[in-house]
């Protein structure tokens, strides 16, 4: 008897196997058909992508992540950690950057936001940690000529296979040692599909925007962090704001758009900003206390008026494009700000990320 009821538990999970795997096969071909369907149309093959990386993510059993105890400091308002995460230009290759690098220059991003916080919870709770991310996370393959030859994997691969993984040690380091992350997520040109060219893609076409939807995806279950990613319906919504409270409103955008004079391009985010706020105080657009930005890799920080601007740096290291073009080069480096509402930006960090 016992023979037969191992024979009959075997046969079981044979069955519920078996099934999986016609499930399994079922959803690959009815993806196919999409993907036959969509042809050259590039909306339908953005939603074709999406639906196959959903169907795989229902096989990957994410463990979950052990919510973080935090002791509460005494007659001490809150304050938010406000980490900025821009220009990883994930597959881009230099004399000492590529995707290996870069990963581990992440990594070590949100190892040092969690030690910088726990030095700040010395003297006031931090529970909550807000991430802007100012776009071009993924290198694309056509922004410039010849940057085919300067990228070590493929766009498909940063979007999909190394993207996801990276930054998913990122959150999950976060998610550690944070009651709740937020993220706002924007768009880079580093992430247009179509390169130089890309006037005919869908507004949504965007790697970066793939990217971010796909993250959402990955935490879907993970009711401790939510995404803020705009789209676009018939517009290119290339900007998000982060409302953390009462004067702690963040304009976040990458900053391609902010032309330079004779190389610097202070002017012109003086301009923009202006412009911005002038439109925010007559309600066309949602009104801001502080901006960020990236895009061009050196880190600074000024203020226009009443508006306080930081541009972030990148995670990338000696680009011979700008020691050639621009007589410039930043240094690896990301900000992180701490920020109280109903008062504002209480510190800021500039993380070195040069030893990685």
């Amino acid at each position: 008897m016992a023979n037969n009821k191992k024979k009959d538990i075997d046969e079981l999970f044979a069955e519920a196997e078996s099934q999986k795997i016609q499930e399994l096969k079922a959803d690959n071909l009815r993806i196919l058909r999409q993907l036959d369907k969509a042809k050259n149309k590039k909306a339908d093959l953005i939603d074709a992508m999406y639906e196959a990386v959903s169907t795989n993510l229902r096989t990957w059993d994410k463990p979950k992540i052990p919510k973080p105890t935090i002791k509460k400091k005494q007659k001490t308002a809150e304050e938010i950690a406000v980490a900025i995460l821009s220009d990883v230009q994930l597959a881009k290759v230099t004399p000492d950057y590529d995707t290996n690098v870069a990963e581990a220059r992440v990594v070590e991003y949100a190892n040092k936001i969690v030690d910088l916080t726990n030095i700040q919870r010395n003297a006031h709770t931090v529970k909550k940690c807000a991430v802007l991310v100012a776009g071009d996370i993924v290198e694309g393959e056509l922004i410039f000529p010849g940057q085919s030859h300067l990228i070590d994997s493929s766009l498909y691969s940063q979007v999909t296979i190394d993207g996801p993984r990276i930054l998913t040690k990122f959150f999950d380091i976060l998610l550690a040692n944070f009651e709740e992350v937020d993220v706002t997520w924007v768009i880079g040109n580093h992430g247009s599909l179509g390169g130089r060219a890309r006037k005919d893609y869908h507004p949504d076409s965007n790697s970066d925007r793939m990217l971010g939807k796909i993250m959402d995806m990955v935490y879907v279950d993970e009711k401790r962090i939510s995404f803020m990613i705009p789209d676009s319906i018939g517009d290119n919504h290339w900007f998000g704001i982060a409302d953390l409270g009462k004067n702690c409103r963040f304009f976040v955008w990458h900053g391609d758009n902010v032309r330079g004079h004779g190389g610097f391009p202070w002017y012109g985010f003086g301009k923009k900003l202006m412009g911005w706020k002038t439109l925010a105080s007559n309600g066309l657009m949602p009104d801001f206390d502080y901006a960020i930005a990236g895009h061009f890799h050196t880190p600074t920080t000024m203020y226009v008026n009443d508006i306080r601007l930081w541009v972030n740096g990148s995670t990338e290291s000696y680009n011979t494009y700008a020691l050639e073009q621009l007589a410039s080069m930043g240094r690896p480096c990301q900000y992180l700000l701490f920020a109280k509402p109903g008062h504002g930006v209480t510190a800021e960090y500039l993380v070195n990320l040069e030893d990685v």
